[in-house]
């Protein structure tokens, strides 16, 4: 049985082949390792689900599972064999084929005529505003990781950095062209 891949399933693979462990230690990992940037563990429950699938999928197993003292009862899990192979070629395929993605943004971008081209413009503004700081943080994460991190540890970062970079001067000049008449619409939605 095949599961679905995902960033979550990868990333949740690829933390229980470093060690046995169990989901609240997985969803601490990733949050520790500022990997939430790139994988979505907001919801503690779909920590939970994808586990579920890699079980039903014969990649993960039970190890153990344990009571301490007042505490729920945790169990510890394990890859597999098909488990180990299946996140090599997850990995293989997600480095080397550009995904079809469906983000929000561009999906907005289609649609702006929906508002008047002022109201685009200060919310785009606002955009520039957030970027503007995430990508501030990112650099001090940055300079602060390479202290003691190796780069490879440090990669997606970078190409978030690299990311955050392009959006900030697609968004600061689109949101000049439309202060400077260069993009308009007289189109108007009912």
């Amino acid at each position: 049985m095949s599961t679905r891949r995902s960033p979550l399933a990868m990333a949740l693979l690829s933390l229980v082949s470093e060690a046995p462990m169990h989901a609240y230690r997985m969803q601490q990992l990733i949050k520790e390792r500022h990997k939430d940037d790139v994988v979505n563990v907001a919801q503690r429950n779909s920590v939970y689900q994808t586990i579920d699938r890699l079980l039903r999928a014969g990649l993960i197993a039970v190890r153990e599972t344990s009571r301490e003292e007042n505490r729920p009862e945790r169990t510890v899990y394990e890859p597999t064999g098909e488990g180990h192979e299946t996140l090599r070629r997850w990995m293989r395929e997600m480095l080397s084929t550009p995904a079809r993605e469906f983000p929000e943004f561009p999906a907005a971008l289609a649609f702006l005529p929906v508002l008047e081209p002022d109201e685009v413009r200060a919310a785009l503004e606002e955009r520039v505003a957030s970027l503007e700081t995430r990508l501030a943080s990112l650099e001090q994460e940055l300079a602060e990781g390479a202290a003691f991190l190796e780069r490879v540890f440090l990669v997606e970062s970078e190409y978030q950095r690299t990311a955050l970079t392009a959006e900030l001067g697609y968004v600061r000049g689109l949101a000049e062209d439309l202060r400077s008449g260069r993009l308009a619409w007289d189109y108007r939605l009912p």
